[in-house]
């Protein structure tokens, strides 16, 4: 109740679930992409681990698409809702280039380059989704 007062979002609404997913792919993918272009010290074994949590966490916020949000509160256009095929074809496609960012660091030592290549693609993906489906 208290958060409607303030305008804030519910954690626990769909709304709230999927900003929380895509604020913590925000903060891995940064983290990462950091690595790689030398804004955070590259650690291996983290760079692994965040790659493996990043896979993880694109495939949650599709989920809480069923419903329509609040417009005033979400930053999906309305074409989420009435393209939806389109909308989950590109969000398949984030997953995939999550994926492979994954296999790419099963081989030791990891190749920075494969990785920069990788680390790109997904950073592409969700971008071709944004400007498609969020409202800025």
């Amino acid at each position: 109740m208290f958060l409607a007062a303030c305008g804030g979002v519910d954690p626990n609404s769909p709304l709230g679930k999927r900003k929380a997913a895509f604020k913590q792919m925000l903060n891995v993918s940064e983290d990462l992409g950091g690595m790689l272009r030398g804004r955070i010290k590259f650690d291996e074994q983290a760079f692994v681990e965040k790659a493996a949590q990043l896979d993880e966490v694109s495939r949650l916020p599709w989920q809480y698409f069923e419903e329509a949000p609040d417009a005033d509160k979400s930053s999906a256009r309305d074409d989420v809702w009435q393209e939806k095929e389109r909308f989950m074809e590109l969000a398949r496609e984030l997953e995939g280039t999550t994926a492979r960012l994954v296999q790419s660091t099963v081989q030791q030592p990891l190749n920075p380059d494969v990785l920069a290549t990788r680390v790109d693609l997904v950073e592409k993906a969700c971008e071709n989704c944004h400007q498609e489906f969020r409202v800025y």
